[in-house]
């Protein structure tokens, strides 16, 4: 049975999509605004990151505990964060409370209270964020790995930086939120257990008279790539490279995605046996692909020892080498199936269908079907993902280190 998925974009540039999922109690919600953390102000970095907290803190005619204890009361779970584009809030609730919960976030969006009182707690809150990262060289070792490979200001890490934090105002705060909370160019998709027209007329009611053009667009400057460590005193090492892939809107996507499972798509794939059950260098290791904008790139990570490092590192080269060599049916297979069953799993969750179909829109301008993906995915066939590991191999690679030494990049 076809899926229907209902459109309207509004007179002042709202897109709100509805799709139907009868059979569920639950309904949820997927809001994209373009203000994410590329757009944080020079100097204050973090900026958007503070804004995904500030604006739960109040809005409305509700201060910040009667709007937490409200939405409570009807179930509403929620949350929002920053994308390098778009600031994104989502929530879900028993489809009963569909109404409500569409009230609570027009508060949110539109009228956020932005207490001035409260701007210290967020701030200290978002400086411990950034202290942890310290805590953690894995995550450490990926988000410097973001901002070498991709341009800036793409490559940004939400969390922003301590002196950005700490020169954050309530009147500059004020100012991101009125500058880039503007309806043109956003989306709101709604999908569960809904009456499409009864959700259309609401969000027409609730978010009608919100005005604003989106900002211009973004300048971005060259990636900086190469090679690049971070020096730590520790007996472990952190390896994290990438390097340039086809964009989502690319006829050779799923091709890109079908090799990065027969990389790492579980504990049979390449990566795992080879690297980690059969020679033991690393205790972590994966592949994965990774979408910005629309540039897309693959991301390899290995977690090791110092003495297995570099042994670990040429290992990883030589099993991306040896892809361009020859695939099995039989990982081709399996790539399938575990595609398969991560799109049975967005089929029955009205959370993740919420925030595919509003992925779908930004980059595609539409909703792909279901069927449409796996059509894509049951013609994958070793013949297409070998050409396209000929085609697009590993060049022009961002490598970066976290650990005692650099290492030898592989030639």
């Amino acid at each position: 049975m076809p899926e229907t998925v209902f459109h309207q974009t509004f007179d002042n540039g709202l897109t709100l999509l509805g799709y139907p999922m009868p059979h569920l109690r639950s309904a949820a919600v997927n809001i994209l605004v373009p203000a994410g953390c590329s757009r944080d102000p020079k100097g204050e970095e973090g900026m958007a990151s503070i804004l995904s907290d500030m604006i739960t803190r109040g809005a409305g005619k509700r201060n910040n505990r009667e709007l937490t204890l409200a939405m409570d009361a009807i179930g509403f779970d929620r949350a929002c964060s920053p994308g390098p584009i778009n600031m994104r809030v989502w929530g879900s609730s028993l489809a009963r409370n569909l109404p409500q919960s569409m009230e609570f976030l027009a508060d949110i969006l539109l009228r956020p209270q932005l207490p001035k009182k409260e701007l210290a707690a967020a701030k200290a809150l978002a400086l411990q964020e950034i202290q942890a990262l310290e805590d953690d060289p894995k995550r450490k070792t990926l988000v410097e790995l973001g901002k070498k490979h991709f341009p800036f200001p793409l490559g940004n890490d939400p969390r922003g930086t301590a002196e950005g934090i700490r020169a954050i105002t309530s009147t500059s705060l004020e100012r991101y939120w009125k500058d880039h909370f503007k309806p043109e160019g956003a989306i709101l998709a709604v999908a569960g257990n809904l009456e499409w027209k009864v959700l259309r007329d609401q969000v027409e009611k609730l978010f009608g008279k919100w005005k604003g053009k989106k900002g211009p667009e973004l300048k971005l400057q060259p990636a900086p790539g190469g090679v690049h460590h971070i020096p730590k005193e520790t007996e472990q090492v952190q390896i994290g490279f990438a390097w340039p892939s086809v964009p989502p809107t690319h006829p050779e996507y799923f091709n890109a995605v079908g090799m990065v499972n027969v990389l790492s798509g579980g504990m049979s794939s390449r990566l795992f046996t080879e690297v980690r059950e059969k020679r033991g260098l690393c205790y972590s290791v994966w592949a994965s692909y990774k979408n910005v904008n629309n540039l897309g790139a693959i991301t390899c990570y290995a977690g090791t020892t110092t003495d297995k490092a570099q042994e670990t590192l040429d290992v990883l080269f030589d099993q991306l080498k040896k892809l361009e060599k020859g695939i099995k049916e039989e990982e081709v297979r399996r790539v399938k199936i575990g595609i398969k069953s991560s799109l049975l799993i967005q089929e029955e969750s009205s959370s993740s269908r919420a925030g595919s179909i509003a992925s779908d829109w930004y980059y595609y301008g539409r909703v792909r079907p279901l069927e449409e993906i796996q059509k894509a995915v049951d013609g994958l066939t070793t013949e297409k993902i070998l050409k396209h590991a000929k085609k697009f191999p590993p060049k022009k690679i961002t490598l970066v280190t976290l650990g005692a030494r650099p290492l030898k990049p592989p030639v």
